[in-house]
């Protein structure tokens, strides 16, 4: 398999995760608890952390992150840590109807945009491809999300999807912006249209 499609596939595999959490509200279905779906993200994070400690500065040669990971990320934190901790960010700060369709940007909204652009690294994506995202986008949010604050969070995850600024080299990578970007814009919109705060940030109440 093409490694590209492989990543997508990777990627897209991390909507099981808030997929289970929507399933479980349906009556015929257990429910899982959105505080072990902070559990899981938490722990996903330090195990992704653990890893990349062992390959940046011990080393640790497995092909399948020489399958997964880009070549300007072999000297820096790696696409799919960044991926853990931008969906950990939006889990534990908000509540489901703001991290989850921030989730469903970053799992499904990505990989379809990337293989739209073919994987090319570009500053700014075309606009079939941002117009993609942001349709792909919406239609995850508007389920759980009034118009407005789906469409902030839409527009959101599409700028950081689609523009890859670059400091010191260093490419800022959309794996840790979408849902940092889309969870907060939601929330800002949330709490601008009279939503009290406390019902959008989690551990405020």
């Amino acid at each position: 398999m093409d490694d590209e499609v492989a990543r997508r596939l990777v990627h897209a595999s991390g909507a099981v995760l808030p997929t289970a959490w929507v399933v479980g509200q349906l009556d015929a279905v257990p429910e899982l608890p959105w505080q072990v779906v902070r559990y899981v993200l938490v722990l996903g994070t330090a195990v992704a952390l653990g890893l990349e400690v062992v390959r940046l500065f011990i080393g640790l040669d497995w092909t399948i992150f020489e399958k997964l990971t880009r070549e300007y990320e072999q000297e820096n934190l790696a696409g799919y840590a960044l991926y853990i901790i931008g969906g950990t960010f939006a889990g534990l700060l908000f509540v489901p109807a703001v991290a989850v369709p921030a989730m469903y940007m970053l799992t499904i909204g990505d990989p379809i945009s990337g293989l739209l652009g073919s994987g090319e690294l570009r500053t700014v994506k075309p606009p079939r491809v941002l117009g993609t995202m942001f349709l792909v986008s919406l239609a995850f949010a508007v389920p759980f999300l009034p118009v407005v604050a789906a469409v902030a969070a839409a527009v959101a995850a599409t700028l950081a999807d689609g523009v890859k600024p670059v400091v010191a080299t260093y490419v800022i990578d959309d794996n840790l912006t979408i849902p940092i970007l889309a969870s907060v814009a939601a929330a800002i919109v949330l709490v601008a249209t009279g939503e009290p705060i406390d019902a959008v940030v989690t551990g405020l109440a």
